[in-house]
């Protein structure tokens, strides 16, 4: 599989989606956009783990010690919550998703998306034996992953119900993206201010958030409900905003292990919590319930701008594109 090209299937030439070998020889995509942005994505739990701008810097954080060797989930980028976030079920913290093999998916059925991205894969998702036996359903999870025009990068997950008996079923679920950023202490986040969320430092016990925005100066694991689509996350330091937009996904989760939980992860460096942040669009509270037939959609959108913009301020589309 090593090299492989593939077509995207919007015969685009602009862009190049390429199958490499990636760390221990798993098999990873790389698209890179005519600009100059990148991203990759693994086929082991159709894990993102790079998402470079124009200037080539690294965008999304994976630790130094992410094991790359299946079963473990890999560190950082964008693990794949589904069909269960954290601990809130049966299974496995987090589901199966991010440490199952996809396929890459050469036929999809159309999508259709807002942006004019040409340069993207689909991946695909079925039940294993294993999987049927903790999660008695039958489905398909179809991701698109694509870099768009201006250096985004969106994620699109489409669900379905193929159950062949009329069971429904439910799940929750989350983007669980680490961004990198210079200095946690020189973060903030706006957008979630005077939200409800639970925290999972306290038994998911539900308050209001209080402040102007979010500052970071200790352990924060927090999900917040009934967010906007639009939540802006500030690096003072490197002058840089990411702008995350979702779509289908109401919940937003906060998350810095800080220094004690840091040391207490065996594929996380002790020192990493100071670089990273984990903004992670979701559907938590209330499962998502698909009967047969039924699809679910959610989408995330990353882009990151000059530190000029605030949430509530701008709207990124003219930002990014000088409108």
């Amino acid at each position: 599989m090593s090299g492989e090209k593939l077509t995207p299937s919007s015969g685009a030439s602009s862009g190049s989606v390429d199958v490499v070998k990636g760390i221990n020889g798993l098999d990873k995509v790389v698209l890179r956009d005519p600009r100059g942005s990148s991203a990759e994505v693994y086929l082991y739990g159709a894990h993102v783990t790079s998402w470079k701008n124009d200037h080539g810097e690294e965008l999304l954080f994976v630790s130094n010690k992410a094991i790359f060797k299946p079963p473990k989930p890999i560190r950082g980028g964008i693990p794949i919550c589904f069909p269960q976030f954290s601990n809130l079920g049966p299974l496995d913290g987090h589901g199966f998703a991010r440490i199952r093999f996809w396929s890459i998916d050469n036929s999809p059925p159309p999508l259709q998306t807002n942006t004019s991205s040409k340069t993207f894969v689909d991946l695909i998702l079925k039940p294993s034996e294993e999987d049927a036996r903790v999660w008695p359903h039958s489905y398909e999870y179809r991701l698109r992953v694509a870099l768009g025009p201006a250096g985004e990068l969106s994620l699109t997950s489409r669900v379905r119900n193929t159950n062949a008996d009329g069971k429904p079923f439910s799940f929750t679920f989350a983007y669980h993206t680490y961004f990198s950023v210079s200095d946690i202490s020189e973060v903030r986040v706006e957008g979630l201010e005077t939200l409800d969320y639970l925290d999972n430092l306290q038994h998911r016990e539900r308050f209001t958030e209080q402040g102007d925005a979010l500052t970071f100066e200790s352990e924060v694991d927090k999900i917040y409900l009934s967010t906007p689509t639009k939540i802006a996350i500030l690096d003072h330091e490197k002058k840089r905003t990411f702008v995350v937009r979702k779509e289908g996904l109401p919940d937003a989760v906060v998350w810095n292990p800080w220094d004690k939980k840091a040391k207490a992860m065996a594929d996380f460096g002790d020192e990493e919590y100071k670089f990273m942040l984990c903004v992670e669009a979701a559907a938590i509270e209330k499962p998502i319930a698909l009967k047969p037939g039924e699809e679910w959609r959610g989408r995330l959108e990353l882009s990151a701008v000059p530190s000029s913009y605030c949430s509530g301020q701008l709207d990124p589309h003219k930002v990014l594109h000088g409108i």
